[in-house]
């Protein structure tokens, strides 16, 4: 493999299939042949355009609900990160609890320890699109520290009487690290071949997934998985791939992986609805701030998210073992992590509270459009 096989700021803007292969045009004008070409750019995927016969990129419907074909989600997210400089004094559960969510009326609030010390944070909040507090950086714009200053102070003021441990991960998070997009989703795609000949669409350009389990990246990886051994039954002749195999090869990924990746992007979305269309402040006997008939109903909702929805759910996501069962290696593997993430995360603990937080180098979606940012150092202080 060449050592420069990766190229960045060409990306896909067209393809042409042919008897050998396909042609694929890139942003810089040159051209490239392959035997196969997989669509893993994105839920604004050009391939996905151009296999589906979707228009434009990006382009959206009059009311704004609907871009490329695919409906706002009725979430708006902001997100940030930062490191604890009280460390587990700050944060006393760091160790013991790597992921929260924090429910409430049209909006909930998740910490995650991404490692390193580091507690990265969403905000998902029901608001219509296009509600910019953050410059919108995810989506090609830039956060400046006034943005970000603004829309510390708009959050906390949502968050008005949740708990103090959002206001204390808002008030330590550097304004210039908020980001913010709004979320659109798709139906999973179940009367389209997600291929077509030697062309195949993968992870979010044929099945984006709602943050809120976390599998966007896990069922780009288990395509990925999957198609590698789909690929492997590929016969060669010469050098020459036989290309009613390959095709066949990539219709049979396609079947592998309908159901499940349905499955996985229906409970992903349904927790948003749930939320949207379903929750309220419980009703307590301590309190009178629950007293609809939706508060009656999230008090309901309780005992049968923890003890039925919740393990079906996570015993479908987690069950899944496409090359066989591991025993007890993932034991071993948590027990080697800990340890390792124990010492990073300390000695994160310990530069923060001497440097103050630090800011790193801007998003992935701002750095692809402009390709000198990502030369920057990603941990530089601003």
């Amino acid at each position: 493999m060449k050592a420069d096989f990766i190229v960045n700021g060409a990306p896909i803007v067209s393809y042409a299939e042919s008897p050998d292969g396909v042609t694929a045009t890139l942003g810089d004008g040159t051209t490239v042949e392959a035997d196969v070409l997989i669509g893993a750019d994105g839920i604004w995927s050009t391939v996905r355009a151009q296999m589906y016969d979707e228009g434009p990129i990006k382009a959206k419907s009059a009311d704004g609900l609907t871009q490329q074909g695919c409906p706002y989600s009725g979430y708006t997210v902001f997100a940030g990160e930062f490191v604890p400089e009280g460390g587990v004094n700050d944060f006393r559960d760091y160790f013991e609890c790597g992921y929260k969510v924090y429910i409430g009326p049209g909006k909930y609030f998740v910490t995650s320890d991404v490692g390193d010390g580091r507690v990265q944070w969403y905000s998902f909040l029901a608001l219509p699109p296009g509600t910019n507090k953050a410059g919108d950086s995810w989506e090609g714009g830039t956060s400046s520290d006034e943005q970000g200053a603004d829309v510390i102070s708009y959050l906390k003021g949502l968050h008005e009487g949740w708990t103090d441990e959002i206001k204390y991960v808002l008030d330590n998070t550097p304004a210039a690290a908020v980001e913010q997009r709004d979320l659109y989703d798709r139906w999973p795609e179940f009367r389209r071949s997600w291929a077509s000949g030697p062309v195949v669409l993968v992870g979010d350009a044929v099945h984006p997934m709602m943050p809120n389990l976390g599998q966007g990246g896990c069922q780009a990886i288990e395509d990925a998985y999957v198609l590698t051994q789909k690929l492997k039954g590929v016969t060669l002749s010469g050098k020459v791939v036989e290309q009613q195999a390959l095709n066949d090869a990539l219709q049979a990924f396609y079947k592998d992986r309908v159901y499940r990746v349905a499955g996985v992007s229906l409970l992903s979305r349904l927790a948003s609805d749930l939320i949207i269309n379903f929750f309220d402040t419980p009703w307590s006997p301590h309190d009178d701030r629950g007293k609809t008939p939706l508060s009656y109903l999230t008090f309901a909702w309780k005992p049968l998210l923890q003890f039925f929805v919740f393990p079906l759910q996570f015993l479908f996501l987690y069950s899944y073992h496409p090359t066989g069962p591991m025993g007890d290696l993932p034991k071993q593997l948590e027990a080697t992590w800990r340890e390792r993430h124990r010492v990073a995360a300390e000695a994160a603990f310990a530069t923060a509270a001497t440097e103050g937080q630090r800011v790193g180098a801007p998003s992935f979606f701002a750095a692809s459009e402009t390709p000198e940012a990502s030369k920057a150092d990603p941990l530089s202080a601003r």
